[in-house]
This record gives C-alpha cells, structure tokens and sequence, in this order.
C-alpha cells in the first residue's frame, strides 16, 4: 500500500499495467517491483527447482526472486522487476525457468559508442556524485555512469541529510550542476558491467526508459558505451546480505535496506505489522524510518548481546521490543510470513520480517579489473586490496559505510584520479551528520537440526543442507562448490548469495572465511542483451566489406561472391545457362589444360623487417626460414604451443633483414596478432617490425600450362623458362607496363605465378590480362577444388585445432635441425605420437556421382548398430573434379595412412555411402606438372 505523501514518485498521474493477468496501476517513478507491492501482491515467482512461492527481496539489481517476462509491446526475458521502471501499457508475467524471446524481429535500434575521458565514475550515489564533482573541479574530463534514472543512489532511499538539505535534493542538485559543464558527461540508466585491460570499460544504456506501446519503434532501447579511461573511481555501493534460517524465502522476507527503499522512494509499504533481523545499526536506523512511515515494527531481534547505537534508544521510545542476543530461528506462513518465531521462544505476528546481516562491497568491478580482495574482520566482508590497473573504490565500495565517511572518501578518490592528468585543486568536502555506531556482527547462519528451509541462493533454491552436502562429498574448494550446488550462477550471479555460500562452506569445514574467499567475479555484471552487443543491423554498414582493387571487373563481369571474413571474393563466374557446377567444372578444366586467373589479393601479407627477423620466423615456424635466400620463397606452417596447425603460407625473402609472409584470407589479422603477441611479450630483444601490408598489394593468379606464354607475352623482358624461373623463387619485373613483384608458386599443381603489383595498379594489370584472350578467370570454388586434387589442406577447413603437421601428411616441414620454436615440444607428447591419431586422406564414393556433404560421419560397418557408434573420421571436403571425371573428398580419418584400400561408409540420408580410403593426393601425385 501507498504511505500518504511519501516517496519521489509522481501521483498527479496514473498509469496502467497488467501483471499475470491482473490489471494494477502505478505512478511514474515506479517501478514495477514498487508498483506491485503498492497494489498488495506479494507473491510474483516461483522457485526453479523446488516450485516454492516467492516474493520481492531487494530493491535493485540484486534481486534473486522476482523476475519476469516483459510481454508487451516487446517481450523481453528475464528482466528482474526490480530495475523495470513501470510505464503505461506495461504487460509482464512471473517466471519458474527461462523466459521466452520475440517470435518476429526486434523494433528497436541497438547503437554503440566510443568514449575517453580523464576520469570515469562508476556509481552516482554520495561517494560517486562526491568524486565526479571533486574531479571536475579539476576541469579534467569526467564520465559519471550509474544505473538508476536518477543520481543519488542510497541517499534515495533514506532520510539522510547532505549540506544541510535532503540527500536525495543535494543529489539532484549536485548532479545538475555537473550537467551543466561541458567537460562532464551523466549517463543516467547506465550499467556498467565490464572492466577489461588498459582501464576498457563496457556499459549498457537503457534509452527509452520501457516506454512501451507509445514508444516510436525506430526508438533505441540500448546503447552499448566502450569507454577509455585514465583513472576509475568505483562508487558502486554495497549489497546488503541475507542470513540463511529456516523459512528464510518466504514472501514477506525483505532485505531491511530494501524495505526502507521502498518506504522512502517509492512512498510504498512494504508490509503491516514488520519484524527486523539484523546485527548492525543501520538495520535500527531503516526499522525507525519504516516505523516513521507507518509500519508497525513489532521487535527488533539482534543476535549482538548488547546493542546500544543511538536508534536503538529511538526505537524503545516508539514501544519497539529489542530482542538483543537473541536471533530468528523461523518465518512461518501459508505461502507468505505470517509470524516470527525466535530464540528467546517468542512467536510474533508478523506480515513483515527484514533482514539485514551486514553489507557486502559491491566488488565485481574492481575484481575485473584485476584487482585482488581482502577479508575485513571488523565489517565482516570482503574489500578492495589493490590493483594492478589506475583504479580505486571509494565508500561503500570500500567498505566505507557510514555516509560522512562515504562523502569524504568520494572527494578525495576524485581528486587524486583527476590530478593524474591535471594539478589538484581543494574541494569542500559535503558534510553530513556523523552518527557514533556498534561494531557490526557479521552473522551469516542460524544453527538448526535441519537445513533443509535454510535457503542461501533464493534463485537457484540452493539451501544449507546442499552445500554441507558438497562439503560431505569431499568439496574443499568455494568454486568446487558453487558448480556442484549451482549457488551464484543465476542470472545475478550471486549478489546476496555469494559470500553468504562462503561463510557456510566456512562453518562446515571449520575454516575462516578469509581463508576461503569467494568465487571469480567475471563480466558482466549484470546480464547484457546480445541484441545490445551485436548493435543494430544496419545491412551492409553493420560490418566493414572490404573489396579487392578488382572488384568493379569482377561485379561487371557476372562473378557470384562468397564472404571470406571481411572480403567479398568471386566465387565463380557463371556464364548464361551455367549452374555453379557447370561454371566451376568449365574453370576447372581451363586452369588443367589452357590458362586460368584469380584474384588472390586477400592473402595476408605481412612485412617482417629487422636484423632478427631470420631469427623470429624459425621461431615460429616448424621449418627453417633464416637459411632461405634471398630472391627464394619458402612455404612453411605455424602452430600453436599445443603443437596444433595454426595457420600456413609462403615466406618471401626480399632482402637479408627483410622477409613478406603471406597467411591465410581468414587468418590475416590473428596471425598479426600472434607475431606481435610472441615479440611484445615473450622475445622483446628481438629486433623485429611487423607491418601489415594486405591492401597494399594486388594479387594475380595465373594458373594452367598455358600461363608462361601469356606472362612471357605480358612481360618480355623477364626470363620465364624453367632453369630461368625455378619453382618457389621470385623476380622483379614490369608486367603489362607495371613494376610487379613475380612468385613463382602453386596452389593448383598446375604452372603458376602469382603477380604482385601495388593495389592501384591492381585493375590494370587484370585487365591486360584478360584483354589477351586467352584467360579464364575463376574464383574461390575453383581454388578449392584444384588445391583439394592435389591433396593441399586449408587451415580451418581441412583443420579444426585438433591436427599437427604429422596428421596433414606434412612431416616433412617440421625443421629436425632447428633446436626450438612454438608447438615443438608438444611433438613429443604421447597423445601426439599416438598410431591412431586422424590423418588426412582422400576418399572415393563407390559411386562416382555421389557428392559426400562435408562434415559426413565416417563408419567401419555397412550395417549401422545400435548406438552409439564408434566414428572414425569425417570429410573435410569434397567436389566433383573435371580433372578426375568423377567425385571425391578429403577427410580425417582414425589411423588414416594404414586405411588406405580400406572401404568405410559415409551416412547420407538414410543410406550408408561406401567409399575407398586412398592417398590425399589424388591427381599428378608425381608432381609432373608444376613446372608445365
């Protein structure tokens, strides 16, 4: 129910919403969680696995219980009813399970934007409005996010006063104020829930505030910021923790700061007649404020033997029973609280029992970031301890609890994080009154004969009993724990639950709790809609296209494109009445017994410079590269330190320090990566520069045993015969009139060259080529189909992270001589010497028409038994060849040299598919026609 004149909601209007069927009406200023109560529901979910009823337990994220599925104008899932602020139209429905997601596509827009700033403020409540206006004092530039509509975080929900005014004016005033400068940015609804290297933050901004049905549907909902920051200042709070006792998930169980939330902000009630648990002062001080409002506070039962704060006295003077030394050992109710039974043997009538067992930094950012936490005896909780990363927490999220404290740790955190880039200026600290406070107790667990209603994870109905069964089964470890009971792996990630699990696990193997610590904090912090992350599907500006120098020839020429990564590449050049099968066919065969060309520019192509750079390739590849000389090409493969095929390419050496590799189209960028990884962080002796040069280079594939005469005819002043051009060397010479860079190299088996000419003579050198008539051009399915004859794998295809250079046929590029490089030792591995590892082989459907679809099964028997049945490989390629007259396939095959001869079977359908395990290289196996 409403309290009369309270709350900061707007009651001059009404606004309509339906919850499980029910109409109800809120204010705006709700949210649905606050609407709900207001309207006397107390029952909004269902528990996961033991169908128990449940009822609101917090104010803010944080909420295990009440989540729901936003129906209408957009069903959204999971979403807790806490954070939903209520508009008119609103249709929602309580969730037991998983929520369910739109049918049709999503209205909304999703954007993304990149932000800097000198400071960023995670958190607007006292400490974060503090911070932001210390720092800005400065003139540097501050970024101030916080989740909530409106800046003051828990001065919203007390009667607190800052400067002499209420805390939740000076809040709004405060914030204002920094509104008002320029160099100050105020994201309002916005969480931030990711803290990554290099002070990289990722948050999430709710922009339509759920205006529902009235909302243009063009209207954002999200916006993802990724914000660069020099300094972090954490004001993110803390969340109050609940303590396990039997019936402690009954609705009517409210978190007291909750509670107090709610009375204050909202103007709500959360019940009539209340009951409060606690071991700390500020539990006394929300019981006054609640009694203040109109609930009747029956007893204030404390388990510290005798607490004297200054609320205490208040709360006898309003005829408040304070049970001290005393705690709550059950809530009992049909379906929701009815009465309170305690230890001293009391059972009280109650519709209301809040719970308070201390507070716990909200930490989750701050451990991201890297930062490593420390168990503080006197609060009972963990706390920051330092990071590796220009971060610091300040008030609550330190620790700091009491509001002056919080104020005063706020301003000096914004200033010391402002004065890294600019001199410090003194700032007036905001005052507010000091209240002297008990030491807090941190009481975690009512001792019972049976555990079996002592809940600990509300979300995941993970009770004591549970986790002393964890512990029975051996479990030492909080982690071990948590993924044996589940506790914390809900959608709020254990926010009430985690330390609380802690300090059970604790108790039942008679450790500390600071010796035992907490589970990993990871990203995000709250959950984040994919749709938000991927950001809106703006067609062809969603991601970059990136396009070769010969991309206009080719969309003026028919050619059909395939996406590879980034770059749109011809698949094949259909002619009028050709299917794709007919089109590659015909290209096929030109580049077999006539001349054929590919646009080959997507290759990676990376510049290795530098006196060391011989030194830094044999590292990294499996063959030698610095005994390559200059004018030769060499071919070589990387692996991964598992000794597993990472990428592989050609290695060119242009002059003693300087060497060109090539990658594969879709590795270009990880393999940069890679190289850069290994020399910043492993060997920065090396004296070595990496350049990418992709897009420099315009590539030219010319292919077939005609491509001597058309270079010949193109460029006349270069030697083009076999002792003149040896196969893997290069020349330098002009082709059709342009200085070119000539690779005498082969990915067919067929002669070929490869052409390399500055991008912006890319489109001439093509079409002189094509102008002599002799030249069929071909695309992706092409390549594939003449490289896969010839038994060529293609990393990523032919490769799924699990093969070596052994399994590929390819011992003979893994150097004997060299002493090291990466992936080496795992050679040497029993599992990587084992005679029945998958090796790559060529396979013959008995029938020569049949097509195998790639990623076919492959079985021993011609009779499927009962499952399962074992498998022994499976295809990695497959095409019909023009060259062959027929179909075939590669596959990886269990102990796949000894199998050649063997006849497997392929499931296809509902038929089995015999096929003949022969070599992978199925045509020219001699190697006849390389030099035409």
């Amino acid at each position: 129910m409403r309290r009369d004149g309270g709350g900061r909601i707007d009651r001059s209007r009404e606004l309509r919403f339906r919850f499980d069927g029910q109409e109800y009406t809120g204010h705006p200023g709700d949210t649905l969680a606050s609407a709900l109560l207001a309207n006397g529901v107390r029952r909004v979910a269902t528990s996961v696995r033991l169908g128990r009823p449940r009822g609101i337990f917090a104010a803010g994220g944080e909420e295990p219980n009440a989540v729901v599925q936003i129906e209408e104008p957009f069903p959204e899932p999971m979403l807790p009813a806490t954070t939903v602020e209520l508009y008119d139209g609103l249709v929602a429905s309580s969730l037991a399970g998983q929520g369910r997601l739109a049918a049709g596509p999503d209205p909304a827009r999703y954007d993304a934007v990149h932000a800097h700033c000198d400071v960023l403020v995670v958190g607007a409540g006292p400490a974060g409005l503090a911070a932001a206006r210390a720092a800005a004092a400065t003139g540097a530039r501050v970024i101030l996010a916080d989740d909530q509509p409106e800046p003051g975080g828990s001065l919203l929900g007390s009667r607190d006063e800052v400067d002499g005014v209420p805390g939740a004016d000076w809040a709004a005033a405060t914030a204002a104020d920094l509104e008002g400068r320029p160099e100050v940015r105020v994201l309002r609804r916005t969480t931030v829930f990711g803290y990554y290297d290099d002070n990289y933050l990722v948050a999430v901004e709710r922009r339509t505030n759920h205006l529902g049905a009235a909302a243009p549907a063009h209207m954002a909902r999200e916006r993802i910021w990724r914000i660069r920051a020099r300094r972090v200042v954490l004001a993110t709070g803390a969340h109050e923790r609940p303590i396990a006792f039997a019936g402690n998930d009954l609705p009517g169980v409210m978190l007291a700061g909750a509670a107090r939330t709610y009375a204050t902000r909202y103007g709500v009630l959360p019940g009539r007649r209340a009951v409060v648990f606690a071991a700390n002062d500020g539990a006394h001080a929300a019981a006054l404020d609640l009694a203040d409002a109109g609930v009747d506070v029956a007893a204030v039962v404390d388990p510290r033997p005798a607490p004297g704060g200054p609320w205490a006295a208040r709360l006898r003077e309003r005829g408040v029973e304070l049970l001290a030394g005393h705690v709550v050992t059950a809530a009992r109710g049909d379906g929701q609280v009815s009465s309170v039974e305690t230890s001293s043997g009391a059972s009280i009538d109650a519709d209301l029992l809040l719970v308070s067992g201390g507070w716990n930094p909200v930490v989750h950012l701050y451990s991201q970031s890297g930062g490593t936490l420390r168990y503080d005896e006197a609060i009972g909780t963990l706390v920051p301890d330092g990071s590796g990363q220009a971060v610091e927490a300040a008030g609550a999220a330190r620790g700091v609890f009491a509001l002056p404290g919080c104020l005063a740790d706020g301003t000096g955190a914004g200033a010391r994080a402002a004065s890294a880039s600019r001199p410090a200026r003194p700032v007036d600290v905001p005052r507010a009154e000091e209240t002297a406070e008990d030491a807090p107790l941190a009481y975690w667990l009512v001792p019972a004969a049976d555990y079996t209603e002592h809940f600990v994870d509300l979300q995941r109905d993970v009770t004591v009993a549970d986790v002393h069964r964890a512990t029975g089964a051996g479990l030492r470890s909080v982690e071990h724990v948590k993924r044996y009971t589940t506790a914390g792996t809900a959608h709020d990630q254990g926010k009430t639950s985690g330390l609380l699990t802690s300090a059970v696990v604790a108790e039942a193997l008679g450790v500390p709790v600071a010796e035992l610590g907490t589970t990993t904090f990871r990203a995000p912090y709250q959950p984040v809609s994919f749709a938000a992350l991927a950001g809106r599907d703006r067609g062809a500006l969603h991601d970059p296209v990136r396009v070769t120098a010969l991309h206009e020839w080719h969309v003026a020429n028919g050619a059909l494109f395939e996406n590879v990564g980034q770059w749109k590449r011809p698949w094949y050049y259909p002619r009028p009445g050709e299917d794709m099968e007919a089109a590659v066919l015909r290209e096929c065969a030109a580049a077999r017994e006539g001349v054929a060309a590919m646009d080959a520019s997507t290759l990676g192509k990376i510049d290795v410079i530098g006196p060391d750079a011989g030194e830094f390739l044999d590292r990294l590849y499996t063959n030698l590269m610095s005994s390559l000389k200059v004018g030769s090409v060499r071919y070589g493969v990387m692996c991964r330190p598992d000794g597993m095929v990472f990428d592989d390419g050609t290695v060119i050496r242009v002059a003693d320090d300087h060497f060109l590799v090539t990658t594969t189209t879709g590795n270009a960028a990880a393999v940069l990566d890679w190289m850069e990884e290994w020399l910043q962080t492993e060997w920065p002796w090396l004296r070595v520069h990496l350049t990418s040069v992709t897009e420099q280079w315009a590539t030219v594939a010319l292919v077939g045993p005609g491509s001597r005469e058309v270079l010949a005819g193109l460029a006349p002043g270069l030697a083009v015969g076999v002792d003149d051009f040896p196969f893997m060397t290069w020349r330098e010479a002009e082709v059709a009139g342009v200085p070119a860079r000539v690779c005498r190299i082969s990915f067919s088996g067929e002669l070929a060259f490869e052409i390399n000419v500055t991008s912006w003579d890319g489109l001439r050198l093509w079409t002189a080529i094509m102008d002599t008539g002799l030249v069929t051009p071909y695309g992706t399915e092409t390549m594939h189909v003449l490289r896969a004859e010839k038994g060529y794998p293609i990393v990523g295809q032919d490769t799924d992270g699990t093969v070596t250079p052994h399994d590929l046929g390819m011992s003979w590029v893994v150097s004997k001589k060299k002493p090291d490089f990466v992936g080496k030792r795992s050679f040497s591995r029993a599992d990587t010497m084992r005679a029945d590892r998958k090796q790559l082989v060529g396979l013959l459907p008995e029938d020569p028409e049949v097509l195998l679809p790639e990623g076919t099964h492959l079985v021993a028997t011609g009779t499927l038994p009962e499952p399962p049945v074992p498998m022994l490989g499976h295809v990695t390629s497959s095409y019909r060849s023009a060259a062959l007259g027929r179909t075939f396939a590669l596959a990886l095959v269990r102990g796949g040299q000894g199998r050649h001869g063997e006849r497997l079977y392929a499931p296809v359908g509902d038929t089995l598919v015999p096929v003949t395990v022969t070599s992978h290289v199925l045509y020219d196996p001699e190697g006849a026609r390389r030099d035409g």
